[in-house]
C-alpha cells in the first residue's frame, strides 16, 4: 500500500516564512547593537515575540541565525543587476559615479547586516570566514568594475590590480563606515567626496 503524501498547508508555510523573516529581522538589528556576543537566543525570541524554541526550529543556532543573515545581505544587495548596468556605461566618470551611488546605497541599505557581520567578528568561531563570504561577490563586482574602466579612455594610470584595490579602498563597506559612522559624515557628503576623490585619481 502507497504511504501518504505529507499535506502542506500553503497558509501554515506562509507564516512560518513570516516568523523566520522577522526573527531574522530582529536578530539583525540585535547583533548591530549589541554585539554577536552579548545577544542569546532568548534575546532574539523577546524582541521578535516568539519562543526560544521557535526560533531553534525557524531558523536554528545563533550561529545558525548569522549565517542565514550573512547569505539574506548577499542576496538583498542586488549586485549582479547593477552590475550588468554599470559595465554598459561607456566613460570613466559614469562609470565611478555609479560607483560611487551603487556603493552608498548597498551600504546604507546593508548597514546593520554589516554591523552585525563586523561585530561578531571578534567572538564568532567563523566571523572572518563569513566576512569574507558577506564581501567576496562585492570585491569581485569592483574588480569587475576596475577591469571596465581600463577598457574605457582614458584608462587609469595603475594598473588593474591597483585600481581595483582602490575602489575597495574607497567604495569598499570600510571605507563608508569610516566617514559616516567614525565621522559622522552624512551618506550625501560621503557619496560627494569619495566620487570626486575617485574621478581626480584616476582620471
Amino acid at each position: 500500500m502507497p504511504a501518504k503524501r505529507r499535506y502542506v498547508s500553503p497558509l501554515r508555510e506562509q507564516a512560518a516564512a513570516r516568523t523566520r523573516a522577522l526573527i531574522l529581522e530582529h536578530a539583525t538589528e540585535l547583533f548591530a547593537e549589541r554585539g554577536y556576543g552579548r545577544v542569546t537566543v532568548a534575546d532574539i525570541a523577546s524582541a521578535a515575540g516568539v519562543a526560544a524554541k521557535t526560533v531553534f526550529a525557524s531558523v536554528g543556532s545563533k550561529s545558525d541565525i548569522l549565517n542565514l543573515i550573512v547569505d539574506q545581505g548577499v542576496l538583498a544587495s542586488g549586485y549582479e543587476r547593477a552590475m550588468t548596468d554599470l559595465l554598459e556605461l561607456r566613460t570613466p566618470e559614469a562609470v565611478l559615479g555609479a560607483l560611487a551611488h551603487g556603493t552608498r546605497l548597498g551600504n546604507e541599505g546593508q548597514f546593520a547586516v554589516h554591523e552585525a557581520i563586523r561585530k561578531a567578528l571578534p567572538v564568532h568561531e567563523d566571523g572572518e570566514e563569513l566576512w569574507a563570504r558577506a564581501t567576496a561577490a562585492y570585491r569581485d563586482a569592483l574588480d569587475a568594475a576596475a577591469r571596465h574602466l581600463h577598457t574605457l579612455t582614458p584608462p587609469p594610470s595603475h594598473s588593474p590590480k591597483e585600481t581595483g584595490d582602490l575602489l575597495w579602498y574607497w567604495f569598499g563597506p570600510t571605507g563608508w563606515r569610516t566617514l559616516v559612522v567614525e565621522n559622522g559624515w552624512s551618506w550625501d557628503r560621503a557619496e560627494e567626496v569619495l566620487r570626486g576623490t575617485a574621478v581626480a585619481t584616476l582620471r
